[in-house]
Formats: C-alpha cells, sequence, structure tokens
C-alpha cells in the first residue's frame, strides 16, 4: 500500500483498499482506494475514493485519471472507469457524472440518466451534486484539491455526492445537498451519514483577501483562517469549514467522517492542481446504492 501522508492532529478516518486486477498480459496491477469507516458500515451501499493507482492513463496523467476534458485519450478513461466498476460491480453504463461549474446546482438523477457523462452525452450543465433513490446507478463527482461530500439516507436508502471548492463551501453546498434530499424524498438530517473526503489542507491552501473575507462572517469561525506565509495571505481549513457546514444543516457529529488525508501533501497518490500547477487529472468519488 503506498505510504500516505496524513494530516497532523487529524483522526484516522480513511481506509486504504486495494482491488487486483490481471492485465491482459498477466501481469498484475493493484487498483488503491480510499473508503470512509461509517460509510462502510451501510451494508446497502457501495463507496470509494480513487486514487492516482491502478489505471491506464499515463505521463502526467498516469494512471487512474478518470477526466475526458484533460487530454486523455477516450479509451484510456474508459478503460478507468472500467476497472472502477469492477470494484464497485457496476458496468460504466450504470455511471452517472457531474457537471460541475463551482455551483451549489443539484441534479435529482433517475434511471433515465445512466451514463450520462462517461458513455453517452449529458444533457444537462452546471450541476455539482447528484442525488438519487435509484438502486445500481453509481454516482461519480470528480476533484484534485477540492473537497468531496458524501451523503447517505440508510433510513429514506437515498444517496448524494457533492463537489464544494472554496466557492461552493462558501455557499453552503453541504447544506444545499441536505436541503435538497429532505425536499426530493423527505430525508431527517438526523439519520444521514456524511463524509467529508481527501482534498487540499489548511497548510497547504493559501488564498487571498477576497476569498477570506467570505469566512469572516456568518456561522465561520477563527480557526478556520490563519496567516499565510506573506502579508495579505491566509491558510484556509476547508475541512472545518464543510464540517460546520454539514453540522449547521442538522447532521449529527458523529454521523461524519472527516478526512486526514491531502492531496497536496500525497501529488504521487492523489491528483493535486495546486501541487502540479495544473499538469493533472481527475480523482472521482463514486457512491452507489446496492440492487436488493
Amino acid at each position: 500500500m503506498y505510504p500516505v501522508i496524513r494530516a497532523k492532529g487529524r483522526q484516522r478516518t480513511i481506509i486504504q483498499q486495494s482491488y487486483r486486477l490481471q492485465e491482459d498480459d498477466g501481469r498484475i496491477t493493484d487498483l488503491e482506494y480510499l473508503q470512509f469507516p461509517k460509510l462502510k458500515e451501510v451494508k446497502q451501499i457501495r463507496h470509494l475514493f480513487t486514487t492516482r493507482m491502478g489505471g491506464v492513463s499515463e505521463e502526467h496523467l498516469a494512471s487512474m485519471n478518470l477526466s475526458f476534458s484533460r487530454g486523455d485519450a477516450p479509451r484510456n478513461v474508459i478503460e478507468n472507469y472500467r476497472r472502477i466498476g469492477q470494484v464497485m460491480e457496476c458496468s460504466v453504463e450504470k455511471i452517472v457524472a457531474s457537471h460541475q461549474t463551482h455551483t451549489t446546482n443539484i441534479r435529482v438523477v433517475t434511471a433515465e440518466d445512466a451514463g450520462k457523462g462517461v458513455v453517452i452525452d449529458r444533457d444537462y450543465t452546471d450541476i455539482d451534486g447528484l442525488i438519487t433513490d435509484v438502486e445500481g446507478l453509481a454516482l461519480a463527482c470528480f476533484y484534485a484539491d477540492c473537497v468531496p461530500l458524501y451523503f447517505v439516507d440508510p433510513i429514506k436508502n437515498v444517496i448524494g455526492l457533492a463537489h464544494s471548492g472554496w466557492r461552493g463551501t462558501a455557499a453552503g453546498m453541504g447544506r444545499c445537498m441536505v436541503h435538497k434530499m429532505q425536499e426530493v424524498y423527505g430525508c431527517d438530517p438526523q439519520d444521514i451519514i456524511a463524509a467529508i473526503g481527501p482534498s487540499i489542507c489548511q497548510n497547504c491552501y493559501e488564498i487571498g483577501e477576497e476569498v477570506a473575507m467570505e469566512f469572516q462572517k456568518g456561522l465561520w469561525k477563527d480557526e478556520l483562517l490563519k496567516p499565510g506565509k506573506e502579508k495579505g495571505k491566509y491558510q484556509l481549513d476547508l475541512w472545518l469549514a464543510n464540517l460546520i457546514v454539514l453540522q449547521s444543516a442538522g447532521i449529527s457529529l458523529d454521523h461524519i467522517d472527516i478526512t486526514d488525508i491531502c492531496t497536496c501533501c500525497n501529488p504521487e497518490y492523489l491528483f493535486s492542481h495546486r501541487a502540479s500547477h495544473g499538469m493533472r487529472g481527475n480523482l472521482a468519488a463514486f457512491l452507489m446504492l446496492k440492487q436488493q
């Protein structure tokens, strides 16, 4: 297993997993992925967060790139999805992908959306969150420093995934997801189990005055920001910010797993936009209700 650098002072909450693949030439490849303890306890779902390990993409996209828009050969991306599908026990035709533009827009995914963004074109844009109660559909959202958010209501049998960068976090993306799950499916926030996934940590995430001002009002706490390396710069804790958002939406602290793995601290293991100066592929979060 890759020797991950974990954030100091954080509880170890993410489990490294490995799935053994046999290549056409007989070689063995280990596909490494990450899971959350609280989500693993929910028997009616499958979930994972990808790493760079176990795919077929090359050079700066090596090897598990899941984006068609980073210059990769489409056949490589499809093969990477196929491999993730093996782990999720789901075909690529059953994966539904977001179309992220740093909004708080959320799509209610139905059976008719199967394969969109992977094997067929999407008929939607500007979607940073996905929710569904359809069994057998795997939701997919994408990251390279921004925050993955997972939501599972085991009582209503409803799931959701979201992408939350600083804009989405400031706008309360996690709270928007909970409200949408309440509105569409009647979910009770106290039943929801959530996870805040691998993303950039506070020590690596330096921001300017304009962004910092968004986190100096309302429900935010002083410890979200600490002085940066130069005047007028700050270090933002997106993990804590998203925890505050989830709790403000009514999810109890003992129902939330928080990452302890930073993308920027582990650029050989996880794609990081900041560490690579934009020369990177995309990681992905996957979440699916098992077919009963």
